[in-house]
């Protein structure tokens, strides 16, 4: 007796299920990294704007020192996820360490060119005379925990890949709860300032990274799988990732370009950046739970050669990313008395963020589309139409971000400037989801 073909409510309701099983694990493991920054902001803001102000400098080159090889997580999840559709666990796991072994070459290699180069990294920011000292201090220390990171993003992309984002989430708490401790008690217990800060995170990042390779070591025992670096293997992850690598530079350089503008605003603006800057990178992860989950679902959907599956949840997270980014838009602007003191005491700093931090608001459900729309195209393996749509984006950002000094543009046009570049990535992976191109099957792409 054939099946009846399911209704689209009960289809809703199905990829409902699988985006929310998925999706709520999934962002407590993406927001470790903003709430890492965020607890070290709070702690580092009541030492002092200059101090605060060294921390955003340091936190921007550390983020794109992390985030420029996030295609560790993102290509992993997208090639294990669709061995996964095609039944080949032990294929899927073998790829996983290969990029974990990656993560530590890539990572050895950042720390020995950051480490000799943090005071003129940071000279290239315009950092004050008082502000840089503390960014060169912060940015040395921290990058000795870059190898740890780089591990836990190879080692996500296996889990997620494997449908499982709960063990993040696991990692993640305890990284989070550890980073809290070590901070407060190194910064001001120890009275190391924020030296101390720097150090309980590195603390905490490889924490969680030996806690991620004892859960995929076991794993590839289980099922088979090879844990010795294969030179083939490495090379072809590497290869798999250079265009994710192209777009997240062209993400990164825009981030980039946007701290280096507010330090040339003062300091004052570029406190109150790294706050907003904070804030609005865990209001983009908690929108790119519903994309982690799309990348999972839509690669094992692909690898089991059902292209309109794939479809259909794609249709379903846009839905649900632009309900989040109107939610989450909400409430940053009902919970702005709330927060705002948390980070800084200084009445400037403070007024300096609040009409900038409500034009973040307006824009969250731009960003909902955006993100939700970038992670359905890497789950799918479309990486070099995200690389060339990212490259035009920043080609268009760019003169408009650094022409805001020369017109007396302050804080708040910068972050409308922010606004355009969301607006344009939307444009173009809205054209690439109706054309349907990403839709390819098979084990692999």
């Amino acid at each position: 007796m054939t099946q009846a073909p399911a209704t689209p409510k009960a289809a809703r309701r199905r990829h409902d299920r699988e985006i929310i099983s998925l999706a709520v694990p999934a962002f407590g493991a993406l927001v470790a990294e903003p709430l890492f920054l965020m607890v070290d902001s709070a702690i580092v803001g009541h030492l002092g704007t200059p101090q605060l102000a060294g921390l955003a400098i340091a936190a921007a080159l550390l983020s794109t020192a992390v985030s420029v090889f996030v295609f560790l997580a993102y290509a992993t999840t997208a090639a294990v996820a669709r061995r996964v559709g095609a039944g080949d666990l032990q294929a899927a796991i073998r790829q996983g360490m290969d990029g974990i072994w990656l993560a530590l070459l890539l990572g050895a290699a950042v720390v020995a060119v950051a480490l000799p180069t943090a005071p003129g990294l940071v000279d290239l920011f315009g950092a004050s005379d008082t502000a840089a000292p503390y960014a060169v201090t912060y940015l040395r220390v921290s990058s000795l925990g870059i190898p740890a990171m780089l591990v836990v993003l190879a080692a996500t992309g296996i889990l997620r890949g494997l449908q499982d984002t709960r063990t993040p989430l696991y990692v993640a708490i305890a990284g989070f709860a550890a980073n809290a401790v070590l901070n407060v008690t190194l910064v001001y217990g120890a009275g190391l300032g924020i030296a101390g800060s720097a150090w309980g995170t590195v603390i905490a990042q490889c924490g969680m990274a030996a806690a991620y390779l004892v859960v995929v070591v076991r794993g590839a025992r289980r099922h088979g799988a090879s844990l010795r670096p294969d030179a083939a293997g490495i090379r072809a992850s590497a290869q798999a990732g250079a265009p994710l690598l192209v777009r997240t530079l062209s993400l990164r350089a825009v981030l980039l370009i946007a701290t280096a503008v507010a330090a040339r605003l003062g300091d004052a603006e570029v406190a109150a950046h790294q706050i907003i800057l904070s804030l609005w990178s865990l209001m983009a992860f908690a929108l790119d739970a519903i994309a982690i989950a799309g990348q999972a679902i839509i690669g094992r959907y692909l690898g089991a050669d059902d292209a309109d599956g794939a479809r259909q949840v794609c249709r379903r997270m846009v839905q649900w990313g632009v309900v989040s980014g109107v939610a989450l838009g909400a409430l940053i602007v009902i919970a702005r008395p709330l927060f705002i003191p948390l980070f800084t005491g200084d009445t400037t700093v403070q007024e300096t963020l609040l009409p900038a931090l409500l034009v973040v608001a307006v824009s969250q459900p731009i960003a909902g589309v955006v993100f939700v729309l970038d992670g359905v195209l890497m789950g799918a393996g479309d990486g070099p139409y995200l690389a060339w749509a990212m490259l035009l984006t920043l080609a268009v950002f760019a003169p408009v971000a650094l022409l805001i000094p020369a017109f007396g543009g302050g804080l708040t046009a910068l972050w409308w400037a922010m606004t355009l570049m969301m607006t344009v990535r939307m444009g173009t992976l809205w054209a690439r989801s109706r054309s349907g191109r990403w839709l390819v099957t098979g084990a692999t792409r």
